[in-house]
């Protein structure tokens, strides 16, 4: 009689451990691994190299295909992952740049590094507006959507996820409670301050000449190194015109316009995947008189992300999933710019 209890444990166990291995989930549009791994929980490198091994069919040429099925690895602490060859432990990523312990809230706050593509490459995030200017708004149901608030939690996950590839990240407005948020509507306040702790001015010209200023003051402190300026802004049009991702440079810098076109290129060829039946019609192009692409002596990208105001754009916007897909695709042209410097 035991024996048998013992073999029906067994079983019931063999059983729930192959229905946990074999939880399924649908990718939605936007979606890379680690996105779709976060979402359930998984936060882990030991669980992206899982999901990986148990989806090598599954999975395109380019990564995660929108409406395909995936097998999510076993929830709870991963087994360790054993090669014949020795590998260090992780590290854990550097935060020192970023001035405030906090800065991406408690959720988010534990940093390691994945891997270091982008070591010794230096950048300065530029979200648009913040502290008494929350810039263009839109109407959302009963609810008003603030540019500097949707622009600022694109820019405090870009600068996650460029932590975790071993970058120095400078986050040049920062919101000393907010944090990376995972709601729809995020709510608007007006206690951004500018790096590293001073007050944003009310006047546009002002508070650009202060955060550019900072800018170059620390560019010339990382004297020789690769160093780049991306400023996230959130357009305003007409409430019926859809817009995509668009990207400015200076006329007169090649540097920026090459790191221009390779995070164009990377979102271009996720629009193609995720949304096959409407022509991604972002564009590269010159836009010499912005402040930021102008007086920065780091070469500058400057980025539309939507129109607030747009029904279609506010997705992109109000569903968090989509603004870390926004950030990772951003990141990946950016690896890509670093990698192949001259």
């Amino acid at each position: 009689m035991r024996t048998v209890l013992l073999l029906l444990c067994l079983v019931l166990l063999s059983t729930a451990a192959l229905a946990q291995r074999a939880r399924r989930v649908v990718a939605k549009r936007g979606d890379v691994v680690q996105t779709l791994l976060r979402r359930h929980g998984l936060r882990s490198a030991e669980h992206v190299r899982q999901f990986r091994q148990l989806n090598k069919a599954r999975l395109g040429s380019k990564g995660l295909v929108a409406g395909r099925a995936y097998v999510l690895p076993p929830v709870g602490r991963p087994a360790r992952n054993v090669s014949k060859t020795k590998t260090a432990p992780p590290v854990a990523a550097k935060t020192a740049p970023v001035t405030r312990a906090a800065l991406f809230g408690p959720a988010y706050a534990g940093v390691r590094a994945r891997d270091q593509a982008l070591r010794g490459a230096v950048y300065y995030l530029s979200s648009g507006h913040g502290g008494p200017d929350p810039g263009a708004i839109g109407q959302y149901g009963t609810y008003k959507l603030a540019e500097d608030e949707y622009a600022y939690d694109v820019t405090v996950r870009l600068a996650r996820v460029l932590l975790e590839h071993g970058a120095t990240v400078y986050v040049m407005v920062q919101d000393p409670n907010d944090g990376i948020r995972d709601q729809a509507v995020l709510a608007t306040d007006y206690d951004e301050v500018q790096h590293p702790n001073r007050r944003i001015p009310l006047s546009q010209v002002q508070r650009l000449r202060q955060r550019i200023a900072e800018v170059n003051r620390l560019h010339s402190r990382h004297g020789r190194s690769y160093q780049r300026l991306l400023a996230l802004h959130v357009d305003s049009r007409s409430v019926g015109q859809n817009i995509d991702v668009f990207f400015y440079h200076h006329p007169n810098n090649a540097l920026g316009l090459r790191l221009a076109k390779n995070i164009h290129k990377v979102f271009t060829a996720r629009y193609k995947r995720a949304q096959p039946n409407r022509p991604y019609s972002g564009n590269v192009s010159e836009r010499g008189t912005l402040y930021e692409v102008r007086n920065s002596h780091a070469p500058a990208v400057f980025m539309e992300l939507g129109n607030i105001r747009n029904q279609k754009d506010q997705r992109r916007f109000v569903v968090p999933d989509n603004r870390q897909a926004l950030a990772n695709w951003i990141c990946e042209g950016l690896i890509a710019d670093y990698a192949g410097r001259r």
